[in-house]
């Protein structure tokens, strides 16, 4: 089954509601969100969440040490591994563990236990790993421990992340530059220790927020695209007179990439509704249907990662156009 990290994470909290405890592996690309949805998920269910990454681990890190008592030798686990409550332990990097370390976690996995250690009933098992064709240095699983899992495959999806994007607040440079060059959100490039994927332009936001050059996150292809398309913010007009309701004399540059950074940069720094409905009279005699659309996707995505619907509905009833939008973007939302 193929899924973006959006319905990935709609799957996996179904099962986490359900407390349904069939062991989950998750495929897909190295930085396409794996690890992050299934904590996502975690803290969505108030779970406990243990990240161990088994590539790291010797056998008998996972098994604990013995220790004698009254003659008899007894296992003692290790911390990571739970003794109460309810979560998710997730085991990471399952098949860049060589074979006698995934020999040890498949009694975990099967089993729900390893030595004298048993996993408390209120605890998920999900893995995660990379794929061969991702060049990532991965060993093959053993097929009694593949037969048991069930299998989901995550591939990058643009508006997963730009959901994911607005929801943690990472910069509207960009989130616009992507918006604009969607295609540039995971390219792997096995060539180069650095190349774009969503993990990639997470640290890259941290960077340039910084001040600091991007590249050594995304890799230099990537980074001398954005840097020209950040230049491209010197001929925008100034934002935040327009979300002050001062945009009189504004005019918005025909260039595309232009557009796309002011209707993205307008969304993300709407912080009430009355700045996104001047932002969004500025854009409709501005620009298009199409780019008012654009806006209303990015802004009703903001509003829902950051939990801000009240003031969405605060936005319906102000004018016709406005309110089919907002409608027709909540409805493709739901479909999905």
């Amino acid at each position: 089954m193929s899924l973006t990290p959006a319905e990935l994470r709609s799957y996996l909290s179904r099962l986490a509601a359900g407390q349904i405890h069939i062991a989950t592996m998750i495929w897909g690309p190295p930085g396409v969100g794996k690890s992050s949805v299934v904590a996502q998920v975690a803290a969505e269910h108030d779970l406990d969440f243990r990240d161990v990454r088994l590539s790291q681990l010797a056998p008998t890190d996972l098994r604990g040490l013995p220790v004698a008592e009254a003659g008899v030798s007894r296992w003692y686990p290790p911390e990571f591994l739970p003794q109460e409550g309810a979560g998710i332990l997730f085991l990471d990097e399952v098949n860049m563990a060589p074979p006698t370390m995934q020999g040890m976690a498949q009694q975990l996995i099967l089993d729900r236990r390893v030595g004298s250690y048993e996993l408390p009933p209120g605890w998920l098992v999900w893995a995660a790993g990379n794929r061969k064709e991702d060049r990532a240095s991965v060993f093959d699983m053993p097929a009694p421990l593949a037969n048991r899992f069930l299998h989901l495959n995550v591939r990058p999806d643009f508006d997963s992340w730009r959901l994911y994007a607005l929801g943690r607040g990472l910069h509207e440079q960009v989130i616009a530059f992507l918006t604009f060059r969607p295609e540039l959100l995971h390219r792997l490039d096995t060539a180069e220790p650095a190349w774009p994927s969503p993990r990639s332009w997470e640290m890259a936001s941290e960077l340039h927020a910084a001040g600091l050059d991007p590249a050594p996150a995304i890799g230099e292809a990537a980074g001398a695209e954005f840097a020209a398309f950040v230049r491209l913010y010197q001929q925008l007009p100034d934002l935040d007179r327009v979300l002050r309701g001062e945009s009189q004399g504004l005019r918005l540059p025909g260039e595309p990439s232009v557009t796309y950074a002011a209707v993205v940069g307008l969304a993300a720094r709407a912080q009430s509704a009355d700045e996104a409905y001047r932002a969004f009279s500025w854009l409709g005699e501005q620009a298009g249907a199409e780019w008012l659309q654009l806006y209303i996707a990015t802004l009703v995505g903001k509003f829902q990662a950051t939990g801000q619907l009240a003031e969405l509905a605060g936005l319906l009833g102000r004018d016709p156009a406005l309110e089919s939008l907002i409608e027709g973007t909540l409805a493709l939302g739901e479909a999905r």
